[in-house]
């Protein structure tokens, strides 16, 4: 079933332009369909504030339940942001007082980028507590992704998460560990999901928190996870809402970074994620900014014209599948018969 357009919010208008099926809210209001109001904290720095709105948007646009989905985007004073990030909240989106006085049905959170790994000393660390806890009480479901996660396990179950000796960077296989849960009925029992982290909340911790793993990697952990009611907090530590292009854009922002000399080193691919041409490309690039670097001479443009055509999204479906089962889970509970 359709987005509603309830605002002027541009994550509309460019996912109705890519296909998506969004309808104004005048024409919604005038048909007797069941409703969903979905909530989500968006705590992603500028450049991916608007990307991250429209990619978890389509997923929950994209079930197949029978309601209308109502967005409602909103964020957390206490995130720095430059103008164009401020004048996009303060235009688009709502306070977390006007979020109280809504009636949500759901709550997706999403991540955001950090330097220190302490999460406790994040000045947004009191006032996200504030915001899970008031959700806790008067939502059906809270979803969270990756460094949300990793946050509620710290506060709510006491478990840290533990850096990694590197970074956990690319697409990876996944099995599905619980078969019967319904957030995975009906999926694959083996799927890819990208994941981009320096950090990890470990298989042990997450029994050790009495939490249902449910989706597992071999090489990279606990994708999908949920609290022992099967609903009430429901844990992403990958990033299946990703475009198929989100970890190229990624590796190109750390490229730039040490072409600015902001980095050290030169970014490693992301892993499972460049075709064999892509990667000679791009390694072939490498040496050419080496070499300019070393020379002193104009470091070459990046190629992106040339990569991003090939570039594969082979997790969509599966992300698709998850959200509407949670989607549906959420349905029932709100529209019970």
């Amino acid at each position: 079933m359709p987005l509603v357009a309830n605002t002027d919010l541009p994550s509309f208008g460019r996912l109705q332009s890519e296909g998506s099926l969004v309808i104004a809210r005048d024409t919604a209001e005038t048909r007797e369909v069941r409703e969903l109001h979905i909530g989500l904290l968006n705590m992603m720095p500028d450049k991916a504030l608007e990307a991250t709105e429209r990619q978890f948007f389509r997923l929950v646009g994209e079930s197949n339940q029978i309601a209308r989905f109502y967005m409602h985007p909103f964020t957390l004073e206490e995130l720095q942001r430059g103008r164009e990030g401020r004048e996009h909240v303060e235009k688009y989106y709502r306070s977390f007082e006007q979020i109280q006085s809504d009636r949500l049905d759901a709550l997706i959170i999403t991540g955001a980028n950090v330097v220190d790994p302490a999460l406790d000393r994040q000045e947004f660390w009191s006032p996200l507590i504030d915001v899970v806890n008031w959700a806790y009480g008067n939502v059906t479901s809270i979803l969270c992704s990756c460094l949300a996660t990793h946050a509620l396990l710290q506060f709510r179950y006491g478990q840290k998460r533990i850096p990694l000796a590197r970074k956990c960077w690319g697409v990876y296989s996944h099995r599905v560990r619980e078969r019967s849960h319904p957030l995975v009925a009906g999926m694959n029992t083996r799927f890819d999901i990208p994941h981009s982290r320096f950090n990890a909340v470990t298989p042990q911790q997450f029994a050790e928190a009495g939490l249902k793993v449910l989706v597992e990697s071999d090489e990279v952990g606990v994708h999908l996870a949920a609290s022992d009611d099967g609903l009430r907090l429901v844990f992403f530590q990958g990033h299946p809402e990703y475009d198929a292009n989100s970890l190229f854009k990624e590796y190109k922002r750390e490229v730039l970074r040490f072409m600015g000399g902001d980095a050290g080193i030169y970014p490693p691919f992301p892993e499972n994620y460049f075709s064999l041409q892509t990667r000679a490309i791009l390694a072939e690039y490498r040496e050419r900014v080496v070499d300019a670097r070393n020379r002193g001479r104009e470091l070459p443009p990046f190629p992106e014209q040339l990569i991003s055509p090939s570039l594969d999204n082979t997790w969509h479906d599966s992300a698709e599948s998850v959200i509407n089962n949670w989607v549906g889970e959420v349905y029932r509970s709100t529209h019970p018969g």
